[in-house]
This record gives C-alpha cells, structure tokens and sequence, in this order.
C-alpha cells in the first residue's frame, strides 16, 4: 500500500504550495479541488519536477456525498493517507443577516463539516497505522468574534479548539495534528470572501502563500500542534488575551471594515 499526502483546495494559493512542498520534498500526493484543469496542470509540474506520483480528484467537499465518495475512492484504490492537509475553504464578508443562506451553510460544509468528516475518516486510518499527520488550516480569526464575516470567524476559531483537542487526544499515538493560523495572506481569498478594500488587506502586507505553506509544513514535520504565522497573527493573538472581548471585536470589526477609495 503507497503512502500519500493528500491536500484539499489544492488548485490555488496554499493549497497549491503545500503540493509543492511535499512534491519536492518526495511525497506523493492526491489533490482535492472543484477545479479539475487546475489540478491536471498542478499534476503535471509536479509529476515532471520531483517524479512523485499525483493523483488529481475533483470534488465538491461541500457536498457530505462527495466526502465519501472520495474515502470510498481512497479506500478501493488501496491508498494510504498518512498526510491530511485540510487546507479547503472560504470566508464572506457581509452582516450574517444581509447575507444568502445558501453561501452560509456552504461555508459551514466546507469550512468545518469536511473538514471534520475527512479527520475522522483518514485520523482513525492513521491511528491504527500508529502515524500520520494531519494539518488544519485555521486563521488570525480564529481569536475572536468577526463581526460582518461572524461564521467564517466562528469556523476558523472552532478549528483551533478542535486540532488542539486532538492534538491532546493522540498524544503517544505516532499522530499529530497542526493548527496552521496564519494572518492576510495573498491566496486570491481576499477577492473570493470581498476583502480587497478591508483594513485587514489594504493595511498590512499579506504574507505570500508559500511563506505559510513552508511554515505549516515545518510545523507539522516537528509535530507542533498550533503554529502563528505573521506579525497581524502575532499581535491579534496577544491582544485578545489581554483587552475585554468587546473589544477584541471591535477591532475585528474595524479590521474587516471597507476603505473607501479616496483613501488609496
């Protein structure tokens, strides 16, 4: 049975690098996106650059059937994960009320039900293996309440109480799970979530996708169960342990708030 390293929205930003990475470094790799030619051209630059073997599976996660049919696909196919990288997700920024509830719920398919419903599938694989390792992409939101982007605050911050939680759980098991938060990063999440104009982005310098992929990924080799990336990170974190929560989200809430042109 080959071992692989398998990376959700892995078609882009630091999903993408976190292929790279484990490519050059000699793993083998199934890439999960919705974008199938992103994939195949993803596949062929690794398979021609580090002669690993990629596996491309475009899927929809937010989707509980696509789930599992991907483990199922895994399953038949005699492939053994012994890396998850749950990288897949999106945010919004719109008041929880102004907003579509099927982009909602969508964020909550993705962000924490695959998620969860992948850790589950492939850990308890790795748990009986006695190894693996398993990387959650969490954020700088996960410190505080975000208000006008509350659900996507609220599923980074249960992502963080989670992997650590079992990151508790299995120690002494040969598994380790990494919470990854990194601050703004340039991924294209900014344009996809309407962030191009907020404070958040227009003020600090986003970090590129593969500083925090190359940070994840040392991360995760040395077993950490959290790892901050970015001095915006750095500061939130320490801030929302010493003021009032109130305002911790009122910061988060003058973080998330539009610029108005003129200001450029």
């Amino acid at each position: 049975m080959e071992s692989f390293c398998l990376i959700t929205g892995a078609s882009g930003g630091i999903g993408m690098e976190f292929a790279r990475i484990f490519a050059k470094n000699g793993y083998n790799l199934v890439l999960v996106a919705r974008n199938r030619e992103k994939l195949e051209t993803l596949k062929e630059e690794l398979e021609t650059r580090y002669a690993v073997e990629v596996i491309t599976y475009p899927a929809d996660l937010t989707s509980s059937a696509e789930i599992e049919r991907l483990y199922e696909y895994l399953t038949c196919e005699n492939i053994s994960v012994n890396i998850l990288v749950n990288n897949a997700g999106f945010g919004d920024l719109s008041a929880f009320f102004d907003s579509e509830w099927e982009r909602q719920q969508a964020l909550i398919d993705l962000n924490i039900t695959a998620l969860v419903r992948l850790t589950y599938l492939i850990g308890n694989n790795m748990r009986k293996h006695g190894s693996g390792k398993i990387i959650n992409l969490s954020s700088v939101a996960a410190f505080s309440a975000g208000p006008n982007m509350s659900l996507y605050y609220a599923s980074k911050s249960f992502v963080l109480s989670f992997s650590e939680a079992l990151s508790e759980e299995l120690k002494g098991s040969g598994v380790t799970v990494t919470a990854l938060c990194p601050g703004p990063t340039a991924t294209g999440f900014e344009k996809n979530a309407n962030m191009g104009r907020s404070v958040m982005f227009s003020r600090f310098k986003p970090a590129t996708a593969a500083q925090v992929a190359q940070v994840g990924y040392r991360a995760a080799m040395h077993g950490k169960s959290v790892k901050y990336h970015g001095f915006v990170t750095y500061a939130f974190n320490l801030v929302s342990r010493l003021l009032p929560r109130s305002m911790a989200r009122s910061l988060a809430a003058g973080m998330n708030q539009k610029q108005s042109t003129e200001s450029f």
